[in-house]
């Protein structure tokens, strides 16, 4: 099975959890990883325990749509494991999303449970898109007894058909940061192909820590959570309501950051100001990715 799976890693200053990815990997996995322009040990950290590794070097960052579409043109196998430098894996984990794969031939993305560092399990899927509120958190905290047929998949961790992905079309690369595992999710649905929950595969995703936070990146994050929330409605919804809920969440989130403001609670108010100038740029048409324009699908 080894030889029909490469994993891709995207990793941007991810030197303090790199190596617990590195060594959870089946050695016999092709790997590729695409560097956007870390500057501390990471690749050196890649060279050292996998030499045998790909490396994409990008010279500024392109967010991790772009370069998750870099690594996925360079792969060869019939299978892609995308997993996060945060991630922990097991060879029993990825063989089971291959037996799924083998046993759902029409679908097209497999998703393992995924476990915090605490052994809780962390919410990595939803049954329906568009409706995720309305099950309640305590749903996503059961694991089911067998392969559940979902509407989306988290991008931290998942296998996906090369022959669908090609078909559809890789990451939206308008998209810089944050729910373009979304829009992957949709665009697979809509070419009629399932995505899987596979409850005997299990993964430890730590969440974080990738990068030392500070109030740039902060602001960059929270940003483009919400420019791409409100591209992601545009996009499937139409111009009308993407401009409403952007307008929307404009106004929402600056009132709190004022709120937050007043209060002296400053962290608060910076990630809430973040939220309502993203969302702002979405309306009025102000692009997330640093490449050249191009059309999408």
């Amino acid at each position: 099975m080894a030889a029909r799976t490469t994993v891709i890693t995207i990793t941007h200053n991810g030197g303090l959890v790199i190596r617990g990815l590195l060594e959870s990997l089946p050695k016999d996995l092709p790997l590729i990883v695409v560097d956007n322009a870390s500057r501390d040990d990471t690749l050196e950290i890649v060279n050292s325990v996998r030499p045998d590794a790909k490396i994409i070097r990008n010279s500024s960052g392109l967010g991790y749509g772009a370069a998750a579409s870099q690594g996925l043109s360079e792969v060869k196998t019939e299978f892609a494991l995308l997993a996060n430098p945060d991630s922990l894996m097991t060879k029993d984990a990825i063989d089971a999303l291959i037996e799924a794969a083998d046993q759902f031939p029409e679908a097209a993305m497999f998703g393992p449970i995924h476990k915090d560092g605490n052994g809780h399990i962390e919410p990595s899927h939803d049954v329906e898109l568009w409706k995720r509120r309305d099950f309640g958190k305590l749903a996503y905290h059961q694991v089911p007894e067998g392969p559940l047929c979902v509407e989306f998949l988290s991008g931290a961790v998942n296998l996906v058909r090369m022959g669908v992905m090609k078909e559809v079309g890789f990451y939206d690369p308008e998209i810089y940061l944050y729910y373009e595992d979304d829009d992957m999710c949709m665009r697979i649905r809509r070419a009629g192909h399932g995505l899987i929950l596979v409850a005997s595969s299990v993964v430890t995703h730590l969440n974080g820590g990738s990068v030392r936070p500070n109030r740039a990146y902060y602001w960059e994050k929270f940003w483009n959570i919400a420019w791409s929330r409100i591209y992601f409605e545009t996009k499937y919804k139409g111009r009308f309501a993407g401009s409403c809920l952007g307008l929307k969440y404009a106004l929402r989130y600056a009132g709190k950051a004022i709120a937050h403001g007043i209060a002296m609670k400053r962290s608060k108010g910076w990630r809430d100001l973040a939220r309502s100038a993203g969302s702002f740029a979405a309306v009025i048409g102000v692009r997330a990715s640093k490449l050249p324009h191009k059309p999408v699908r």
